[in-house]
């Protein structure tokens, strides 16, 4: 199976066309250009170099979430851009589970963070059994103190990965907890791992049509959270 992976939740992009398990080709561009200016030309480069085209793809698979709001929102929409033109099927990964299985080759706890501002990260975390992870914990937005308070007392050391993997190391280490950094060539996100988990996806018969792929954003946006508090405060001063 010929899987098109995009990656656009974060700073970086990366696009990578993979065959069931084995990387053909990854392209990662983290130049501050934004993605809506980058993903179709990657994506369009990356065929053109591999001598391939939408209709040598079987499955388009995207980052949806959690992240960037405008950058999961450019990459699921160019997703199903792609996907209606090819009429293909589609995968949605989870940003942080494609970031664990960039490690799935160790032994232990991967924690996964994603810089969320507002003093959260973005944040699972998975057990790696040297195959595949395995989820200790769902996806959410949390507060660092929150998951130092849920660490607390561990003796596993925490493989930490992602854009936020700095600031968690640190909030880690400052209370005693083991944590080693992923290496700076597995630490970011990447499309090879949203392809490796798209293709676990597709084996259990979990795939979706263009429609019903839309991007998981974990929690409100700027604009819907400040809309809620004038309501509130507009009530609030009407009693």
């Amino acid at each position: 199976m010929k899987i098109l992976a995009l990656e656009s939740s974060a700073v970086a992009a990366s696009v990578a066309l993979c065959e069931d398990e084995t990387l053909i080709a990854q392209t990662f561009l983290n130049t501050g250009l934004t993605h809506s200016q980058t993903l179709l030309p990657m994506v369009e480069n990356l065929l053109q170099s591999c001598g391939l085209t939408m209709a040598d793809v079987d499955l388009v698979a995207v980052a949806e979430g959690p992240g960037s709001f405008t950058g999961l929102r450019i990459g699921v929409a160019a997703a199903k851009g792609l996907a209606w033109a090819a009429q293909l099927p589609c995968a949605g990964c989870s940003t942080l589970e494609s970031m664990a299985w960039s490690l799935a080759g160790l032994e232990g706890e991967v924690c996964a963070a994603m810089d969320a501002r507002r003093k959260q990260v973005y944040n699972a975390r998975f057990l790696v059994d040297g195959r595949q992870p395995n989820r200790i914990t769902p996806d959410r937005a949390i507060s660092l103190e929150d998951l130092v308070a849920e660490l607390k007392g561990t003796t596993a050391t925490q493989f930490v990965v992602g854009d936020g993997a700095q600031l968690c190391y640190d909030a880690l280490t400052a209370a005693g907890i083991p944590a080693v950094l992923a290496p700076p060539n597995l630490r970011m996100q990447s499309a090879w791992g949203v392809a490796r988990q798209a293709l676990e996806q597709a084996r259990a018969g979990y795939t979706l049509t263009p429609s019903q792929l839309n991007p998981v954003y974990h929690r409100l946006s700027q604009a819907e959270r400040e809309r809620l508090e004038r309501e509130q405060a507009s009530q609030t001063k009407g009693e």
